[in-house]
C-alpha cells in the first residue's frame, strides 16, 4: 500500500502487525496505536510538540540508574501505575486494599524477631507498630512474611541516605506468630516530596501540580496460598491526603498513629518521651478467590 495519509496510515500500521505471532502482543500494539494516533488526530499535535515529547521521554531515559527509575515516577504521577494496579487487584470482602509499591523496596531488608527497634540510628518519635494478618475470611495466618519500610522524620528514606547512615533503617522483614501477629518499634515517618529535580519534576511544575506524598508506611505481606499484599497505611493527621502525587491514598488504608504521653507502652517496654502506636489488620486474599477481569478477546 502507498499513499498513506490521516484516513488510513492507521489501518495500514495495524496491518503491518497483523502476523505477530504472539496474540497478546497484537492485541496491546494494535491498541497502542490505535489510540496514539488518535490522540496525534485530536490535538492535532504539530511538529514542535511531538519534539518536545520526544526530548521529554529521552531526558526521562536518562535520568534512569541504579537507584532511580524515572519511568516508574513518570508512570506513577500519570496514574498509571494505580489504573494498572486497579486493573489487576479485585478484592474479595475482607482483603485489605492494594496500592503502588514504590521506588524504595529493598529486597535485603533483614529478617528480624518481633519486638524489634527497626529505626538503625533513626532520630523522631517512637512508633509501636502491632499488625495482625489473616485471610480474608479471617482465618489468622501464621508465618506470614511481612516487609515494612518507610521514611524517616525528614522525608527521606535509608536508600538516600546510606552515606551518612551507612547501614539499613526504618525497614525489615518479619514473621508472623501463631495466631498471625506481628510488632516492632520505630519512628514516626513524615510526609515527603517525590523525587522532581528531573523532568517528571518538570511536568508537575508545567501542570501547577504539588509532588508530595502523604506520610505512611509501606507492607508487603506474603502467605502460603495466597496472594502477596503491597500496600501502604496513611497517617490520617497527614497533609496531602487529598492530592498524593501518585494517586496511591485509599480510604480503607488511612489510619489512626494514636499519641501516649510517656510510660509504659502496650508491649511493657517504658518510653521516657511521647510515643505513637498503630494497630493494623491486614487481610490477603486467597489465591482461588475467582475475582479476575474477564479474559480479553483478541480483535486480530
Amino acid at each position: 500500500m502507498r499513499d498513506f495519509n490521516a484516513s488510513n496510515i492507521t489501518q495500514a500500521v495495524i496491518d503491518r502487525m497483523a502476523d505477530t505471532p504472539d496474540p497478546r502482543l497484537r492485541t496491546v500494539l494494535s491498541s497502542l496505536v490505535r489510540h496514539l494516533h488518535a490522540f496525534v488526530s485530536e490535538v492535532e499535535l504539530s511538529f514542535d510538540e511531538w519534539q518536545g515529547a520526544i526530548g521529554f521521554l529521552t531526558r526521562t531515559g536518562q535520568m534512569c540508574d541504579d537507584h532511580r527509575q524515572e519511568f516508574i515516577l513518570l508512570s506513577d504521577t500519570l496514574g498509571v501505575s494505580m489504573l494498572v494496579d486497579a486493573i489487576n487487584h479485585h478484592m474479595p470482602p475482607g482483603a485489605t486494599e492494594t496500592t503502588v509499591l514504590g521506588p524504595f523496596y529493598v529486597k535485603a531488608a533483614p529478617l528480624m524477631p518481633n519486638g524489634s527497634d527497626i529505626s538503625g540510628g533513626l532520630t523522631g518519635e517512637p512508633l509501636l507498630v502491632r499488625g495482625s494478618v489473616a485471610s480474608a475470611d479471617g482465618t489468622p495466618l501464621a508465618d506470614a512474611t511481612v516487609d515494612v519500610w518507610h521514611a524517616d522524620d525528614e522525608g527521606f528514606y535509608d536508600v538516600q541516605r546510606l552515606d551518612k547512615l551507612g547501614n539499613l533503617a526504618g525497614r525489615a522483614q518479619f514473621r508472623t506468630d501463631a495466631a498471625g501477629r506481628f510488632s516492632f518499634w520505630t519512628i514516626m515517618p513524615k510526609w515527603y516530596p517525590i523525587p522532581d529535580d528531573g523532568p517528571v519534576g518538570d511536568m508537575l511544575k508545567a501542570t501547577a501540580r504539588h509532588p508530595n506524598r502523604p506520610a505512611h508506611m509501606h507492607f508487603m505481606i506474603a502467605a502460603d496460598g495466597h496472594e502477596t499484599l503491597i500496600t501502604h497505611v496513611f497517617s490520617a493527621e497527614s497533609p496531602w491526603l487529598d492530592s498524593d502525587a501518585v494517586f496511591g491514598v485509599k480510604t480503607s488504608l488511612i489510619a489512626e498513629f494514636s499519641s501516649h504521653e510517656p510510660g509504659t507502652a502496650p508491649d511493657g517496654r517504658e518510653i521516657a518521651s511521647t510515643y505513637r502506636c498503630l494497630d493494623y489488620t491486614f487481610g490477603l486474599k486467597p489465591r482461588t478467590a475467582d475475582l479476575s477481569v474477564p479474559p480479553r478477546q483478541d480483535p486480530g
